[in-house]
């Protein structure tokens, strides 16, 4: 016998349960209703039988009369539309009393204990729809970091911001240090990139005259697998025109802490076994006063080796002083940035779209943020002059020679878009996955990305 194709007009699971929790315990309701999800618990008493069904809003009890309902087969795991009137049970539980039952899926394949779930995290990274029809907890958190980009799009449109769209294949890649993929394209016979960014594009836009963009969406770098680190990640960047870095502090600030209300009710986390607040403001701490308070301050390349060295630390994959500079920083300042914290005003060699900073020429006015000891985006007051532009390519060729793979990539074409003037700008990338992290309090991106990347397993 075929399954039905549909099952119109039903309700949430979660309405109808507060329909029947406003009844007195014994009492029926007037009107009828109907629903649909999965049955997760059935239990047999005499001519009676109770069965759970759970949809994505919620769980009720339903009631089953074999008497009145006649021969029926529902097994565990069954996907089923049931209409009925709402109840209460003597015992007070919140039911469905079930006039009318219709299968609409089998289901073929034993389900994992249904008290338990599925706690091998093998499997439930591999097997994610599993892990969502066992688990309430893993469906509330997947609709969190939904409420979470929802949250941040309002809020960004609500100021103004134009949410636009820029290319995942790319003939350059550029806007971060990292390794691309690489494919082919064969309409054009070209060699093109996924998008590392969507930063260089973005700020075509601004000189374009659209002042106020943004993009929600999918980068990706060919780097390793680690806690906060997946090579398919979702990062949201937006630019403001006649800002700098010390406006877009701000707006990040206000945005967390918009989102952080919005979603989970207030700005307090715990996160990788820390009780942080995500309220404004944060705490400002500048670049060079974190690096001379772990006593590894120099401009001098071989003196900041040797001190790495003295502490345990293998600098023989740095061929750069700028490469010792991102080392010493992910090895022993991030680690120490539990509370809310922006780490700003980087070296120039660590910056290649950044202005200078008005005290000091080799200083940038970038700013990274951090929650937990995790860094969560970057963010700079751009760039806007062709000519220290190609300057800064070229100084990026320099350390890519020197043996930097992650390197800046030129691009002529950007600098040509420059040319043309772009306003003073503020920009900002963050890190969705790992705001969900924080907001989640997940220890691992893996936990709140749906799908993660994993070893190929025979």
């Amino acid at each position: 016998m075929s399954l039905p194709k549909r099952f119109p007009d039903r309700d949430e699971i979660a309405s109808v349960r507060v329909g029947a929790e406003a009844l007195e315990p014994g009492q029926e309701g007037n009107e009828s209703r109907r629903i649909a999800g999965r049955i997760m618990a059935r239990r047999e008493m005499g001519k009676l039988v109770f069965a759970d069904l759970v949809d994505r809003s919620g769980r009720i009890q339903l009631l089953l009369d074999v008497a009145a309902l006649g021969e029926y087969h529902v097994n565990l795991g069954d996907i089923v539309g049931a209409a009925g009137v709402p109840m209460r049970t003597r015992r007070g539980e919140p039911s469905l009393k079930v006039a009318e039952l219709v299968p609409l899926a089998r289901n073929r394949s034993p389900l994992p204990d249904t008290w338990h779930g599925v706690t091998d995290p093998e499997v439930r990274y591999r097997r994610r729809y599993l892990d969502l029809l066992m688990s309430e907890e893993s469906r509330a958190e997947a609709m969190l970091r939904t409420r979470i980009v929802s949250s941040m799009r309002a809020w960004l449109d609500s100021e103004g911001f134009v949410e636009v769209e820029t290319p995942i294949l790319q003939p350059r890649y550029g806007g971060a240090f990292a390794e691309p993929f690489g494919t082919h394209y064969n309409a054009l016979d070209a060699d093109y990139y996924l998008r590392i960014a969507t930063e260089l594009y973005l700020k075509r836009l601004i000189v374009g005259g659209l002042e106020k963009v943004y993009e929600l969406g999918k980068d990706f770098r060919n780097e390793g697998v680690s806690y906060k680190h997946n090579p398919e990640f979702t990062q949201l960047e937006w630019y403001e025109a006649y800002a700098d870095y010390r406006d877009t502090m701000e707006r990040m600030e206000r945005l967390v802490e918009h989102v952080a209300r919005e979603t989970i009710g207030g700005t307090q986390v715990t996160f990788r076994g820390h009780e942080v607040d995500l309220k404004a403001p944060w705490k400002r701490v500048k670049l060079i006063d974190a690096l001379e308070q772990e006593g590894l301050w120099t401009r001098d390349e071989p003196e900041l080796r040797g001190r790495l060295e003295e502490r345990q630390l293998d600098t023989k994959h740095d061929k750069t002083w700028a490469q010792l500079v991102d080392h010493a920083l992910t090895s022993f300042v991030e680690p120490t940035l539990i509370e809310p914290t922006i780490l700003h005003d980087y070296p120039i060699e660590l910056s290649p779209f950044a202005r200078a900073t008005d005290d000091d020429p080799e200083i940038t006015e970038r700013f990274e943020f951090f929650v937990g000891g995790m860094e969560l985006g970057n963010a700079f007051s751009e760039l806007n002059d062709s000519e220290e532009q190609a300057a800064r390519f070229a100084m990026q060729a320099a350390e890519e020679a020197a043996g930097a793979l992650e390197a800046e990539r030129g691009d002529p074409d950007y600098v040509e878009a420059l040319s043309y003037g772009m306003p003073p700008t503020g920009g900002l990338g963050v890190g969705v996955d790992r705001l969900a992290m924080v907001l989640g309090g997940k220890d691992t991106i893996r936990d709140v990305i749906l799908f993660p990347a994993l070893r190929h397993k025979e």
